[in-house]
């Protein structure tokens, strides 16, 4: 047997004719003419998709594209397809509409209508459309329709307490019942002139994008493994941070990460001072800091997350990391849970804000260390749309470092999204309360087919100064979302409970 899928031409109209006759057994509707076919192969030749077996149409999906702020969804169906001149088809418009999907009966058990579906769906990605939305009959409907109503009666199927012949398949390639529509086949006795607008949502849709998505999905992180060491002045701080974004920059990072508080051997001068005395002096250097790392990330064109950073405002004493996007906006975030330590030996203060950042290649959130073994931060951020989370972190121990790596991996399996955690290594003898360094950077996944086995996509050496270089798709984040063998975040039992910043 010789299957192929192809575009439909008008030399096909013979085989055309006979299958649609036998798939519908005169049950519902007229047969397409050939002026119908001759047309819609003129006017959008990719919308007219046929499966031939052994050089014979059995199989054939019609469609035209339409604007949906000018043609209403909801008309029915003989109006949207103007009774057959097809007036309403828009090359510039924004939804594929279904008009035919037939599979000849003696052929029906290749699944052919599955192959139809599935290559409908790849030209609405292709063609960057937002939506296939499709009229569909309810065969089935007839034998029950004394017992209950429409609406009843899909919504049994839906629970698969019903099989219907045409519902059950559609609903099973993830196509959702907008709407019930009223005569919208007068001739349909079978479905009792009902019918359901049916639409699958693309979701790699662009509106800003012509043609097919024009933003960029395969995203290259540079995380930085900083080695701790003394820098005879701030230049050559500068300088060993310069070489490491012009390392990830030469790889073609979209992003570099630095760790928590890798400024910190700039403290050694102040080390006969009190703690919090010192990190107070070491603040009066961040305003310099993040100003010259934001010319690090226009001039090598990759975005950095410059580690984190003591900050003072009005007295207080904060933790913070700062995005400096690539091209020249800023952003910042201040770390929300504040260590034991932190407070017992800086008096710092936690932030109040928790939110994700718009960047050119997609948007990203910002924990710092201790603030990714709380669960809520990252649920409150995958509920704004997160996919890929940025963890600056510093840990004295391989315990320390154990409860940050473990967190980051679970905020990445629940929240679906990615996660970058990055650490220093080595040791700062003359500076107090940051003397030893334990670290292991990584890169995590969701964990299910499309990501590795271990869900993890790649870590550096531990206590070994690295750049460790990953690419993440966020294609694939997608995917997950919507066809995950487990879907987290769609699961959740919102009339049960919910996560919320309180205002």
């Amino acid at each position: 047997m010789d299957i192929n899928l192809r575009n439909l031409t008008k030399k096909d109209y013979k085989d055309l004719r006979e299958s649609m006759i036998q798939a519908y057994d005169g049950h519902a509707g007229e047969v397409w003419t050939r002026a119908h076919i001759d047309d819609l192969v003129d006017m959008f030749p990719e919308g007219q998709i046929c499966v031939e077996v052994d050089k014979k149409v059995v199989a054939c999906a019609l469609s035209i594209i339409i604007n949906t702020k000018k043609t209403n969804v909801y008309e029915k169906y003989y109006e949207i397809i103007d009774d057959g001149k097809f007036s309403k088809h828009d090359n510039d418009g924004d939804t594929l509409y279904g008009i035919e999907v037939f599979v000849h009966s003696e052929y029906r058990s290749l699944r052919l209508g599955r192959r139809l579906y599935d290559a409908r769906k790849e030209l609405c990605e292709q063609m960057n459309l937002k939506s296939i939305v499709a009229g569909g009959r309810i065969p089935n409907y007839h034998t029950y329709a004394a017992t209950m109503s429409p609406r009843m009666y899909i919504e049994r199927v839906k629970r698969k307490e019903i099989y219907d012949p045409t519902l059950t398949f559609q609903l099973s390639n993830d196509f959702h019942v907008k709407k019930i529509l009223k005569h919208y086949l007068p001739e349909d006795a079978e479905s009792m002139q009902f019918a359901t607008l049916l639409e699958w949502n693309n979701i790699y849709y662009e509106p800003d994008a012509k043609s097919s998505s024009a933003s960029k999905q395969t995203i290259r992180l540079g995380l930085v493994q900083w080695q701790m060491r003394l820098f005879k002045d701030v230049n050559e701080f500068y300088d060993q941070v310069e070489f490491f974004v012009d390392a990830v920059s030469d790889y073609g990072a979209d992003f570099a990460l630095f760790p928590e508080f890798f400024n910190t051997p700039l403290m050694s001068s102040y080390n006969d001072m009190p703690e919090r005395m010192a990190m107070e002096k070491l603040a009066e250097l961040t305003k310099e800091t993040v100003a010259k790392i934001q010319e690090f990330a226009v001039s090598y064109n990759v975005n950095i997350i410059a580690g984190s950073m003591p900050v003072v405002e009005r007295g207080k004493l904060y933790n913070a990391t700062f995005l400096c996007h690539r091209n020249g906006q800023l952003d910042t975030y201040k770390k929300i849970h504040i260590t034991p330590n932190e407070y017992k030996y800086y008096g710092m203060v936690g932030g109040n804000e928790v939110k994700v950042f718009d960047t050119d290649c997609g948007k990203v959130g910002l924990l710092i260390c201790y603030d990714v073994e709380f669960p809520e931060l990252g649920r409150i951020l995958a509920d704004q749309g997160l996919q890929i989370l940025f963890v600056p972190f510093m840990t004295d121990t391989q315990n320390g470092y154990m409860r940050v790596r473990a967190c980051a991996q679970a905020r990445a399996i629940e929240n679906e999204c990615y996660v970058a955690i990055a650490g220093s290594v080595g040791n700062l003898p003359r500076v107090s309360n940051m003397d030893i360094q334990y670290s292991q950077s990584a890169v995590f996944t969701p964990s299910d087919f499309a990501f590795p086995n271990n869900a993890i996509k790649a870590e550096a050496t531990p206590n070994t100064e690295m750049v460790l270089i990953a690419d993440v798709d966020l294609y694939a984040l997608r995917d997950l979302h919507e066809y995950g063998t487990v879907k987290i975040l769609k699961d959740r039992r919102h009339d049960l409970y919910e996560v919320n910043l309180l205002k």
